[in-house]
């Protein structure tokens, strides 16, 4: 497994980054403790996990991955793995329960008793990249990095990123960050793929220009281009066809990743996949690798088998011709998730 470092900090990790917002609901404990010893295996050292993990988010299950993590990693050296989490944050209210009562900003409050827990539930004393989960537009942008910078001077945190951010937000905080003297965004977690390549419209010059590396997530849209939802198929127990029933806000996020581009060019992408003698899902994350802004790719699976497909990725090296035929869809379909 190949190893990149992330932003301009001092952790160089492996290319794919193991996501785990799915342990402990739609993949239980021992499903999840086999897809770690799996990707471990496959010399994945970077693990990404949340406060409010698993999803779809629920109060008897919020910080349930976390404990997962922290459980598997007991009988492990601590410096084996990098371990990323994230505090919530607003959210935009899309998640239905919050973690902590009253969970509204991203102040210093919220922040200390967001990492205390996430401290415990992963069993260790420190965690080597924290992300702000969702921006605060409520706050100034220094309050939340003052915060930050006093949980990094306390040992508690090596670094911190942040995630669901715009081109204006990262630039403000970076900006931020350098006037008043504190910890600055070393990345940014993001929804990248190549069904969804708006990140390279702002904010990939932002990163390439200021060192900051991209951890996109959903590199396979959702489990979309593995090809699962083709042919109007809802498989039981897949995350949109959850989302469609689940709630009014969550219905509308399975219809913006599964809708009728998307299918078409899913499509697409299966054809070029299946002409280069690869899964689909292994082309998709293949292709956010050949990225130059990107550190560390996450994937996601609920089963063993899914994360074989995912991981396959990393010994892969894409074509011209293929990079090609992914950008001819790109432009005979633009943003197919809108």
């Amino acid at each position: 497994m190949k190893k990149r470092r992330l932003g301009r900090t001092g952790l160089t990790v492996s290319e794919i980054c193991l996501g785990t917002m799915t342990f402990g609901s739609q993949a239980d404990e021992a499903a999840s403790r086999a897809i770690l010893d799996r990707a471990a295996e496959a010399g994945v050292d970077f693990l990404d996990v949340a406060e409010i993990y698993p999803v779809p988010p629920d109060a008897k299950w919020a910080g349930r991955s976390e404990e997962i993590v922290g459980r598997w990693l007991v009988d492990k050296p601590r410096d084996a793995f990098f371990i990323a989490t994230k505090v919530a944050g607003p959210g935009g209210g899309w998640f239905q329960t919050p973690v902590r009562e009253n969970k509204t900003a991203l102040d210093r409050h919220h922040i200390v008793r967001a990492v205390e827990g996430s401290l415990i539930r992963l069993g260790t004393d420190y965690i080597d990249l924290y992300q702000t989960h969702w921006p605060d537009r409520g706050l100034p942008f220094d309050e939340t990095l003052e915060a930050l910078t006093a949980l990094v001077e306390e040992g508690k945190v090596r670094y911190v990123g942040c995630s669901n951010e715009t081109a204006y937000g990262l630039t403000k905080s970076l900006w931020t960050s350098d006037a008043e003297g504190l910890v600055r965004y070393e990345t940014i977690q993001n929804n990248f793929s190549l069904l969804n390549r708006r990140f390279e419209d702002e904010l990939a010059e932002v990163c390439r220009a200021e060192q900051v590396s991209l951890l996109p997530y959903s590199p396979i849209a959702g489990g979309v281009l593995s090809g699962k939802y083709q042919n109007d198929q809802w498989p039981e127990g897949a995350r949109f066809t959850a989302y469609r029933n689940l709630h009014p806000r969550t219905k509308i996020m399975a219809q913006r990743f599964v809708n009728e581009r998307s299918l078409a060019a899913t499509a697409r992408f299966i054809e070029i996949a299946r002409a280069a003698g690869m899964a689909v899902a292994t082309l998709a994350t293949a292709w956010t690798l050949t990225r130059d802004f990107v550190g560390s790719t996450i994937i996601g699976a609920t089963s063993v088998g899914q994360v074989d497909e995912t991981l396959a990725a990393a010994e892969i090296t894409l074509s011209p011709d293929v990079l090609k035929a992914c950008d001819d869809i790109r432009k005979e379909i633009p943003y197919p998730m809108g």
